[in-house]
């Protein structure tokens, strides 16, 4: 690459003269970030970088760091991020996002900071920055804080109601973001507060075609980040040529009864009124083909019949869910089990009940 770093890019406040001192500064940090940077300042035009494998198995896949670069300029135009833009990195740089704020960073010459990856970023935090990125878990636990960052990206999850109704008074501009690996993070992205009418809707960056395939699944055509059309398993409704509506992944959308269900749809209307973590599913059912179940989990020292009792009136009070959507059976677990990013495993989980 021509320019590997922009002059003005600073890691941990400090100034760089070469990648050569970029490098051996990573490897003080860590042997990940130095082996990644060490590949980037390569003459290789990819990078081989693993999924998340929230969807299914893990895979290695390379991408073009010509379209890495293309993917951190429709960022900072999108968002106004400068050069000097301060930006702090509390993102594991195992997957995409954490590896594309360090492509951010050094292409467009911001500063950043780099910390310890923890569920409560901004614990301890009394520096302001311009621009992060989170999962849901961070943003939950950094309520109290966020007046440290001006704009804030998420994703790697679904921001329940009752997050994003907290987020309406907090001074920090915040986003879902809409993306994987194979799009280079976010391809596009919805305003989760500092709105005057309530965005249902995702819009899609710059550059960025859209349209959906025979299973109204979302298809994406963009070739400044991807020399293939990317075709994916997310149920979307188009709104517009450049917005839609997400409706959930098409491996978990439930037949019941000949009507289809999509889990996530559920799971955003049943948010309102279940604190606990949950998650609903489908499972085999002689007349419906599929019913619909809810599985939450289990608090210390809690009443489940009591608890059961409380959910199932708050569920049927609810307006908003149509009678095929209320789950047919409620269980209850302990535990459930996630990826090493946080996002549940509902099939996994399902085999931990004694059905």
């Amino acid at each position: 690459m021509k320019n590997p770093y922009h002059k003005e890019f600073k890691l941990n406040n400090f100034h760089f003269s070469s990648t050569e001192e970029i490098l051996i500064y990573a490897s003080e940090i860590s042997e990940e970030m130095h082996s990644f940077l060490k590949n980037w300042f390569s003459d290789q035009e990819t990078i081989s970088l693993q999924t998340s494998g929230s969807t299914g198995v893990p895979k290695t896949i390379a991408l073009r760091k010509e379209f890495m670069v293309n993917s951190a300029l429709a960022t900072a135009n999108y968002f106004h991020l400068p050069q000097k833009t301060k930006a702090l990195l509390c993102l594991p740089i195992t997957y995409i996002a954490g590896k594309m704020m360090l492509i951010r960073a050094l292409t467009l010459g911001w500063h950043l900071d780099v910390i310890k990856t923890t569920s409560k970023p901004l614990v301890g935090i009394s520096k302001k920055y311009d621009f992060s990125a989170m999962v849901p878990l961070q943003l939950e636990n950094s309520l109290e804080n966020l007046h440290f960052i001006k704009k804030l990206i998420v994703g790697g999850g679904v921001i329940s109601n009752q997050l994003q109704e907290k987020l309406q008074t907090a001074d920090c501009k915040v986003f879902a973001t809409f993306g994987m690996t194979e799009s280079i993070t976010h391809i596009a992205v919805k305003k989760l507060n500092h709105y005057k009418k309530i965005p249902t809707f995702y819009e899609v960056l710059p550059t960025i075609n859209i349209y959906t395939d025979n299973r109204n699944c979302l298809v994406i055509e963009a070739k400044n980040i991807s020399e293939k059309v990317l075709f994916t398993n997310d149920v979307v409704q188009l709104t517009s040529k450049n917005k839609f509506d997400w409706l959930g992944r098409f491996d978990n959308v439930i037949n019941s009864g000949g009507i289809k269900l999509h889990p996530e749809k559920v799971e955003e209307k049943l948010s309102k009124v279940i604190e606990n973590c949950f998650f609903v599913a489908g499972i085999p059912d002689e007349k419906l083909g599929q019913k619909l179940i809810l599985v939450i989990k289990k608090e210390v020292d809690t009443d489940n019949q009591q608890f059961l009792k409380e959910i199932f009136s708050k569920i049927r009070g609810l307006k908003s869910l149509s009678r095929f959507e209320i789950p047919k059976e409620i269980y209850f677990l302990d535990n459930f089990i996630e990826t090493s990013s946080g996002k549940i495993q509902r099939k996994e989980t399902i085999h931990l009940i004694n059905f």
